[in-house]
């Protein structure tokens, strides 16, 4: 007996970039995709803004060590507690913008936790090009005084693809009156 299914062919995982390439990897494997089963179905890629390293900006980073820990709302009930770690200052078109970053004390009280910042926005493309709740960066953990935030690298949050999950909503102080015309796009626009 012939076996035709097993003859499928595997299709590449496209990206541009190596970061695009590992999420369109993550965002492919069932086992830990947030997309629905029916959109993963035939997945071959999330859309991506073309790569510009304009996006990329050291920004100056202040510490804000005397932080009261707070829950941050999400699109349900549950509310992860988080603290503010700093403010990020940078130019991006010739303008200077700042924004909060936050630690997320819920997965550093985890034993495998890997120190990194959140840092959540919301800018001019919300709603049209890109997600409306805003899009997420994950970044390293400042070493000094300045932080490199590659905006190329910004992903949506899981709601964004299934209501199933619970996403921490952008605070209002960290949007962008600007276009940041970089990173992942509106999923099935």
């Amino acid at each position: 007996m012939f076996c035709v299914s097993c003859q499928q062919k595997k299709r590449p995982i496209l990206g541009d970039t190596q970061f695009q390439k590992e999420l369109n990897a993550f965002y492919k494997d069932a086992s830990t995709s947030p997309l629905k089963k029916k959109d993963r179905k035939n997945f071959e890629g999330l859309d991506f803004f073309k790569f510009d390293s304009a996006y990329i900006v050291t920004a100056n980073f202040k510490r804000t060590p005397d932080e009261v820990p707070f829950e941050m709302k999400t699109t349900t009930d549950r509310r992860p507690m988080y603290v503010k770690y700093g403010e990020v200052t940078f130019q991006l078109k010739g303008e200077t913008f700042t924004l909060d970053v936050f630690e997320n004390l819920d997965y550093k009280a985890q034993e495998d936790y890997e120190p990194f910042l959140f840092l959540p926005f919301l800018d001019e493309t919300n709603g049209l090009e890109s997600y409306g709740g805003g899009r997420y960066i994950d970044t390293e953990m400042p070493q000094g005084n300045t932080l490199t935030i590659n905006f190329n690298e910004a992903y949506n949050p899981y709601c964004a693809y299934n209501d199933k999950y619970s996403c921490p909503i952008v605070p209002r102080q960290n949007y962008l009156k600007t276009r940041v015309e970089a990173g992942v796009m509106a999923f099935g626009k």
